[in-house]
């Protein structure tokens, strides 16, 4: 497909984001696009991503990819992939406008981005950078669509992480401890998501990394869950802060809550996750979970940190991981 390539709408350090509209009226594309560019030099991480956002092409919750070309520009070559355009920004521009969020929107929102959560982990990857700034906000029929974004850090389940990866904020104990990032890892994430959306504020109230990270990694401590949710919601909030990922709540469990499962709106309603197509088994009830995370631990101390001091000073001190592929953007428009 052609296309040209407009106005700059963001820029990071690995490359820019502009606005892209198809040079013919092709029906099969919208006629308003995004464009990420980098470097073919420095492509490897957008190319991962268009390779993970085509093999998720289909759920409304995700952001949809359209391709990729190369372009020579200034005599540079670019990688480019085309990406849906969500023309009212992000989840965490919504929540630092101020704007107040009634119980029943933060329900919707949290739907949407669970059901996108859910399609992920279905087909066999996992996020690993769930967090406001990667949840955009696009234009529905009369409504605003939530779609998951910005895949640079995501993974095959099962496969080992790429040194520590997320962002400390939204970090999962396991997270932490052991460098273990898999579906509950997003799970934890997703509930640190929600507390934001009801209270406008990080979920963790720390402004020092090292005392975050101990306090996430190596204490039992979890989120306060806010008292201006309901019961339902605070109890959907502890079903994704237990600290124990073999007991947390999965995507599809989470989906059958009761803060997500009342009031439900068949219009929003997208795609059954029975519909997709399974490549890990989920556990049936909340009692189907393997042995405790703590035992399997002590069992096998190879995979984790023996030393609280090394394993901190890993995660701050020493090379310092690419938390985000997004935090870093300058927003242009």
């Amino acid at each position: 497909m052609e296309w040209i390539k407009g106005e700059m709408i963001g820029k990071g350090s690995f490359g820019t984001v502009n606005m892209a509209t198809p040079r013919k009226n092709l029906n099969e594309f919208p006629s308003v696009m995004a464009v990420k560019s980098s470097m073919v030099s420095q492509s490897s991480m957008l190319e991962k991503e268009k390779e993970i956002l085509t093999q998720l092409n289909g759920c409304p919750q995700i952001l949809q990819c359209f391709g990729d070309d190369v372009t020579v520009e200034n005599g540079v070559q670019m990688y480019n992939i085309l990406l849906e355009f969500a023309s009212l920004g992000n989840l965490s521009q919504l929540i630092k406008s101020g704007s107040s969020m009634g119980e029943s929107e933060i329900r919707n929102y949290t739907r949407m981005i669970t059901q996108g959560i859910g399609y992920i982990h279905e087909m066999g990857f996992v996020h690993s950078d769930i967090k406001p700034q990667n949840i955009l906000l696009c234009s529905g029929e009369g409504q605003i669509d939530l779609k998951i974004a910005d895949f640079g850090l995501a993974k095959r389940s099962g496969k080992s992480s790429n040194g520590f990866i997320g962002t400390p904020l939204y970090m999962s104990p396991e997270s932490v401890l052991c460098n273990e990032n898999e579906t509950a890892s997003d799970i934890w994430a997703l509930g640190c998501v929600v507390m934001e959306m009801i209270t406008g504020k990080p979920a963790w109230k720390c402004s020092d990394l090292s005392n975050l990270l101990y306090r996430i990694g190596f204490t039992e401590q979890v989120p306060e869950i806010p008292s201006e949710i309901s019961e339902e919601g605070k109890d959907f909030l502890r079903k994704c802060f237990i600290r124990d990922p073999t007991k947390r709540w999965t995507a599809e469990m989470l989906l059958r809550h009761p803060f997500l499962s009342n009031d439900f709106d068949a219009q929003v309603s997208t795609i059954s996750l029975k519909e997709l197509k399974r490549t890990h088994s989920s556990p049936k009830s909340t009692f189907d979970f393997p042995e405790s995370w703590s035992d399997s631990i002590e069992k096998d101390e190879s995979n984790c940190s023996t030393c609280l001091k090394d394993r901190i000073g890993e995660l701050v001190l020493g090379k310092e991981p690419n938390w985000s592929t997004s935090d870093s953007w300058i927003v242009v428009r």
